[in-house]
């Protein structure tokens, strides 16, 4: 009987050129990820032979596979940062920003599918060092957009404590909406319904940021004491 090559790639992919194995590795995991349970499921032999490398070029680029699943949360939320800092939404005027904001973080999701997928993943299936590094960039991102919101006239009466837990909601709304984004076609009736529905959970949570006053809500919570 014949035995199958290890570096055999999976049907329709092309072996890696020299250089360019590190690349595969991470597109062959993300690719596995997207039809199996979870990151987790995976084997070092099983993604090197998707990517078309022997295993023991593998250890070349990734310590082991924590490392690897480390290297695709890295570039998870690289690539989301460029895209925002490449908005530069305080730059915008407030009117308009929130159908924006959904539809280019749609775009994006959609252009980075299977980074999404495995970040709505590992999020709550991955191993705890994974969940706790998909956290620490989740609250970095909720950091940076209280920052931004801060810059905004609308928001100047409102704290940065404040700020922050309106960042939460936004950023958590977000992500919700992510998982949905993967799962309905960009051209189908059901995506624009879920434009909308992103759209207005954004305009009612800045609804409530309008009324909302730091200083007295934060008097009334002293005198409870």
């Amino acid at each position: 009987m014949a035995r199958s090559d290890s570096r055999s790639p999976a049907p329709g992919r092309t072996p890696p050129r020299r250089g360019e194995a590190r690349a595969a590795l991470m597109e062959a995991a993300l690719e596995l990820v997207a039809s199996e349970s979870n990151f987790s499921a995976l084997s070092l032999r099983r993604i090197a032979r998707h990517a078309g490398v022997v295993p023991t070029a593998f250890y070349r680029h990734f310590q082991d596979m924590d490392a690897l699943g480390m290297a695709l949360v890295e570039d998870t939320f690289t690539e989301l940062r460029r895209m925002l800092g490449a908005a530069n939404l305080p730059a915008m005027p407030i009117e308009g920003l929130t159908r924006y904001s959904v539809e280019l973080f749609a775009l994006h999701v959609r252009d980075h599918r299977l980074l999404f997928q495995f970040l709505i993943k590992e999020r709550y299936a991955g191993s705890a060092g994974m969940r706790a590094a998909i956290q620490g960039h989740i609250s970095a991102l909720i950091d940076e957009l209280a920052g931004d919101l801060a810059q905004f006239d609308e928001f100047r009466h409102i704290d940065l404590d404040d700020l922050r837990m309106i960042a939460e909601l936004v950023v958590n709304a977000i992500i919700a909406v992510s998982e949905r984004i993967l799962d309905v076609a960009p051209d189908a009736a059901e995506d624009e319904a879920l434009m909308r529905r992103a759209e207005k959970q954004l305009r009612l949570i800045f609804l409530g940021v309008g009324r909302w006053d730091s200083r007295a809500t934060r008097q009334a919570d002293d005198n409870r004491l």
